[in-house]
Parts: C-alpha cells; sequence; structure tokens
C-alpha cells in the first residue's frame, strides 16, 4: 500500500497535517507527518532529507512525498537517495542544482511574494518567527478564524541554512511530479511558480483555489487530490 510521506514548511510542525492525516485514512491511505529539524540553525535540506527518510523507512519504493512551502527544498535531495513512486510540491519553492536560495533571489529569480519580511520578527540566533495576527491574515486567510487562530498560535521559530546553503541536490531525479498552485497564494508567489515549474520540473503546474494552507483551510479537497494522483 502507497504511505504518503506528509513534510511541512517553514514554521511549522508535523501538526500541520493533522486534519489531512483522518482525512486520507478515510479514503483507505497510509500517511506519515514528518517533524523537521528547523530549530537547528546547522540543519540544512540534507538534515531535513535525512529526517523524511528515517520516518518512511519502513516503506520500500511506493511511497508518495508531500512537501509544502520550504519543504520543496528537500523533496529531491530525499528522491536522490532513496526510491520515491511520486513527488508533490504544493505551494512549494524549489531548488536549483548549484546554487543557494539567497543567490537566486539576489538575481532577481524570487521564488516569494515581496515584503513577506515585514510580517516577521528576526531573532538574534539569526532565526525568524511570524507575527500571530499575520500569520492569520497571510498563511490561513481562508480557514476558519479559530483554526487559523490556533495553528498560528503553534509556529515556531525557523532557521535559515537551508535558504543559504548551496543545495545539495546536483541533478533532479527522474521521479514522476506534480506541482499544486495555489492561486492566492501570499507567501510563495503564483506568478514565479507558473513560469518556473515547467522549467525546473518539465510540468504544468496544477492550480487549486485558495490561500498557501490548504491542509488547513481544505483539508479534505487537498486528499482527494493526493488520491488522485495515484491513477
Amino acid at each position: 500500500m502507497t504511505l504518503f510521506g506528509l513534510v511541512h514548511g517553514g514554521w511549522h510542525g508535523s501538526w500541520a497535517w493533522d486534519l489531512v492525516v483522518p482525512e486520507l485514512a478515510a479514503r483507505g491511505q497510509r500517511s506519515v507527518a514528518v517533524d523537521l529539524p528547523a530549530h537547528d540553525p546547522a540543519a540544512g535540506a540534507a538534515e531535513y532529507a535525512a529526517a523524511v527518510g528515517t520516518a518512511v523507512a519502513g516503506a520500500r519504493s511506493d511511497v508518495v512525498l508531500v512537501g509544502h512551502s520550504l519543504a520543496g527544498l528537500t523533496l529531491p535531495v530525499i528522491a536522490s537517495r532513496r526510491p520515491v513512486r511520486h513527488l508533490v510540491y504544493l505551494a512549494a519553492m524549489l531548488p536549483d542544482p548549484g546554487r543557494s536560495v539567497d543567490e537566486r533571489t539576489a538575481a532577481g529569480d524570487r521564488q516569494t511574494r515581496r515584503g513577506l519580511g515585514r510580517h516577521l520578527v528576526a531573532h538574534a540566533d539569526g532565526s525568524s518567527s511570524w507575527k500571530q495576527a499575520a500569520a492569520v491574515g497571510v498563511l490561513y486567510p481562508d480557514s476558519p478564524s479559530e483554526r487559523a487562530a490556533a495553528a498560528a498560535a503553534r509556529l515556531r521559530p525557523q532557521h535559515w541554512r537551508i535558504t543559504a546553503e548551496t543545495t545539495p541536490l546536483t541533478a533532479w531525479p527522474e521521479v514522476p511530479s506534480t506541482y499544486v498552485l495555489c492561486i492566492d497564494d501570499q507567501v510563495v508567489d503564483p506568478d514565479w511558480a507558473r513560469r518556473a515549474v515547467p522549467a525546473l520540473l518539465g510540468v504544468q503546474p496544477m492550480e487549486l483555489p485558495g490561500d498557501h494552507s490548504p491542509f488547513l483551510a481544505r483539508p479534505a479537497e487537498l486528499a482527494d487530490l493526493l488520491v488522485d494522483l495515484l491513477g
């Protein structure tokens, strides 16, 4: 049976998938939500990939990895190290072999919306965290207010070696991939995704209505989409 490995984005934790896991189970699918070492300033894509690899170690090749937002920088690294059936990039950033995200941004290849930093608090240790009210309005505008507030309260500081380092990915793995673009995303720029996804992944992005966080606002719809990808 297929195992869905659910990989959260920046500032989040495995709890981000709490509404999706039972939806997948109701559709007869197994899943595991991974907790990444975002608290560790020394952790980059290799360390994130190791955490995911450990979580799905019991499965063989029938693994579908779903990476949200920042997790898109890790997904192809995992697939270059172990068998994976399918990669699903959900409102995700993408790496580029030989360069860092920061280098690309400085060169004009910006993946996220301009002005995102004004919603964040920078910490002396190099991490950042969200202002809670801003998180509700930017990350979760489509979710019920109580659900959005509860999620915003659980966000944690995020360290940034993963964007400063040159990606450990040396070549794109030959694994079927799907990119899901969120039309009203206020974090990862949908226009960037429409341009970059065909060039980097060789596929056209699927377009999903709504905000950056369908795992919170549309868990049933997201589960249907993931199961449909199994064909």
